[in-house]
């Protein structure tokens, strides 16, 4: 495994900035420190801190973020692969705006809570939302030259929203025209190639100012004459490229001509047309950042650039924007690897620069499904998609319902999937037998048969130890316990000779062929079997099954008695049940032996005298 290049991110933990010994212990989500050494007398004791990585599952709106991500790749996993390429690459581009608008969403409910602690989950999703449209835009949609330039003029014009409330404001206003920011809505449009929008402000100001009619009206006809790339018409790319050139030649030698020097606002947007680099510069405020700035030169200098000609253009457009005592934040660096069509650049950076493993997971796997990662397998085992996705879904198994979503996270990691679920579902805290069931099919579902056997004996043995009998011997049962299912077994009968009745009749009455679990689990339900015979007056019957039970000896020794007590009230009967009772005496209460010896006597004189009369 390589090397991380960059330095870990420091976790300031209290005990340890006071010098003490710490101890520590790894948990599947997390990291438990404890201190080791503490004065035992006084006020002062021991604390454990638990140090987690993934704190964003706890958030209530991130989790519907999970939760809808989630539909979204299982219905990703389904797609066929024998679709045509032209046919899957529009599925893809759909599959990734829907990805979009889960986390548009997110961002949306962020911002109606807009508390001061969700503030930094509101960036992280800007900026994940932000690297996610322009992976789409360049890797997944694989925009060619013409078209590029369109999705990204749609890109920047996206995350640059407040251009949008800021003329709502102007236009609201009594005279717009004579706004402070009127000019400032007026040039944003320009910047992001929004012309229309801008030549209908112009309109307000033109009114306003009638010896200079002429003058707007020539701006007016150079913005309208702007040429746009249309990809589903017939003009060819080259045929845009020549027309575009006469376009710029027009603007360039109305710059030339000072047609605008009279109007500094008008002269600022000419010069901004021609892709003059220094009255771009001159207006970082409203560009913003420097993808922004390299967005707007491209279309007023070279809006045919080709995908390959893409990084030269960002490197020297974040080069020339950022200042050079400034360092690139990690968004910078991402955006550029992006920019330079480095796919696995743009995934390790994400990967040290995001606090989750969500956006890397689900954007590897898409890539993944457009072939984009093939040839890129880790040192260590699996390719980075299912790295990525089982770092994801360990993460999940940390969360108390979250745990669900990731199954289907491993089901779908062909190579560690399996190995890692059965390793996660043992971990999973069975607080309620609801859970405990959601956990036993997802297991039964998988024939994970080992983990079954598990889960049943916890939950039995939990059971057994709140004396839910019944509850323990289903569980058993589902099991495959015969040694458990005897135990229990023991207990009913222990039970039945305190109270002289069972509890749990309808279990005990439907065991079926669960019976043959164990010898004393199949006495328990013949037994119960013979009280029923006995209760419905079916006692030839009873008599049989009780003889049946005697002489195949799987009753417990402390429970023969009882059987033989039972047998009382049939020897008693005026018709004779059976003639072959016989019972062995043994070292028991001398009162039950007698009645016993009574009974039997009185029944076999009746055999006797039976069996000796000649029926006429």
């Amino acid at each position: 495994m390589e090397e991380v290049d960059v330095a870990p991110v420091l976790t300031n933990i209290p005990a340890a900035s006071n010098g003490k010994h710490l101890g520590f212990a790894w948990g599947p989500g997390d990291i438990l420190v404890y201190e080791t050494l503490y004065k035992k007398s006084g006020s002062s004791c021991s604390f454990i801190h638990e140090v987690r990585k993934d704190e964003d599952i706890y958030s209530p709106i991130l989790r519907k973020l999970f939760n809808e991500s989630h539909h979204i790749f299982v219905g990703l996993q389904t797609t066929k692969e024998d679709l045509p390429s032209k046919n899957k690459k529009s599925q893809f581009v759909s599959i990734s705006k829907n990805y979009r608008s889960v986390i548009r969403a997110s961002m949306e409910e962020l911002r109606q809570v807009a508390a001061s602690i969700l503030m930094w989950q509101l960036s992280i999703l800007m900026a994940v939302e932000l690297i996610w449209n322009l992976c789409e835009v360049l890797f997944i949609d694989s925009a060619p030259a013409g078209s590029l330039l369109l999705h990204l003029l749609d890109w920047v014009r996206l995350h640059k929203a407040d251009v949008d409330e800021k003329a709502r404001e102007v236009l609201q206003s009594e005279s717009p025209a004579e706004h402070r920011d009127y000019w400032d809505v007026v040039v944003s449009y320009v910047l992001q190639g929004r012309l229309e929008e801008a030549r209908q402000m112009l309109v307000k100001q033109a009114t306003l100012q009638p010896a200079a009619r002429n003058m707007y009206k020539l701006m007016d006809t150079l913005l309208s004459k702007m040429p746009f790339y249309n990809p589903a018409g017939t003009q060819t790319l080259s045929e845009f490229d020549v027309k575009w050139r006469h376009w710029h030649q027009e603007v360039t030698h109305c710059c030339q001509d000072n047609s605008f020097a009279s109007n500094r606002h008008l002269e600022l947007i000419c010069k901004i047309l021609v892709g003059d680099e220094d009255t771009l510069l001159e207006h970082k405020e409203l560009l913003g950042t420097w993808y922004h700035f390299l967005v707007t030169r491209l279309l007023f200098c070279h809006p045919t650039v080709k995908p390959t000609e893409l990084h030269f253009y960002a490197q020297s457009c974040m080069t020339i924007f950022l200042d050079l005592r400034s360092v690139p934040e990690p968004l910078d660096s991402i955006l550029l690897a992006a920019f330079e069509y480095d796919i696995h650049q743009v995934i390790k950076d994400c990967s040290i620069a995001l606090n989750n493993w969500w956006f890397v997971a689900h954007l590897t796997d898409l890539l993944d499904h457009c072939q984009l990662l093939q040839s890129h397998n880790l040192h260590f085992g699996s390719n980075l998609r299912e790295f990525l996705l089982l770092e994801y879904a360990s993460g999940l198994f940390t969360h108390h319902s979250l745990w669900q979503l990731a199954v289907d996270y491993f089901d779908h990691c062909p190579e560690f999937g399996r190995v890692c679920l059965e390793l996660q579902i043992e971990r999973v805290p069975l607080e309620t037998e609801r859970k405990a069931l959601k956990v036993l099919r997802i297991c039964e579902q998988r024939q994970m048969s080992e983990q079954v056997r598990s889960i049943c004996k916890i939950m039995a043995m939990r059971a057994l130890r709140n004396n839910r009998l019944g509850s323990a011997l289903s569980w058993s049962i589902r099991a495959k316990d015969a040694a458990f299912a005897t135990l229990i077994s023991e207990r009913f009968l222990q039970d039945y000779c305190t109270r002289g009745m069972f509890s749990d009749l309808d279990l005990i009455d439907n065991l079926g062929p669960a019976m043959l679990l164990s010898d004393r689990l199949t006495f328990l339900g013949k037994y119960r079997e013979f009280h029923r015979l006995y209760g419905e007056n079916r006692f030839r019957e009873a008599a049989k099954l009780l003889l049946s039970l005697m002489m195949a000896k799987i009753a417990p020794r402390s429970f023969w008695m009882t059987l033989l007590t039972d047998a009382l009230p049939l020897l008693a009967q005026k018709e004779v049940i059976h003639n072959e009772l016989s019972f062995q005496d043994e070292d028991i209460e001398l009162t039950k032996v007698e009645l016993l010896r009574l009974a039997l006597a009185r029944n076999l004189a009746m055999a006797i005298v039976k069996e000796g009369t000649v029926e006429s």
